[in-house]
């Protein structure tokens, strides 16, 4: 996303002391304060969307989903390999 034109713009009104804590946190990852913004605020919105706990689909989609559920797990070599070794704290 960052090489893509940004051309829609977001208006938000702020308190001073919002504005000048956004800017201290930008300065200090030595970004701007949009995109110190638009970052903060997509991570955050991936972490909303991420924790959902009921997600609703289509017959289709739902199909899809219960056919990956269903299918054998796929060897791992090294999850294998992991799970054979004993912890280091045993």
């Amino acid at each position: 996303m960052e090489n893509q034109n940004r051309n829609i713009t977001i208006n938000i009104r702020a308190h001073q002391a919002q504005r000048d804590l956004i800017d201290l946190a930008a300065e200090a990852l030595g970004k701007n304060r949009s995109d110190f913004m638009l970052e903060t605020a997509c991570r955050e919105a991936q972490a909303v969307l991420l924790d959902r706990r009921i997600f609703v689909l289509d017959d289709e989609k739902f199909q899809e989903f219960m056919a990956i559920l269903d299918a054998p797990p796929s060897v791992n070599e090294n999850l294998r390999q992991l799970l054979s070794e004993t912890a280091p704290w045993d």
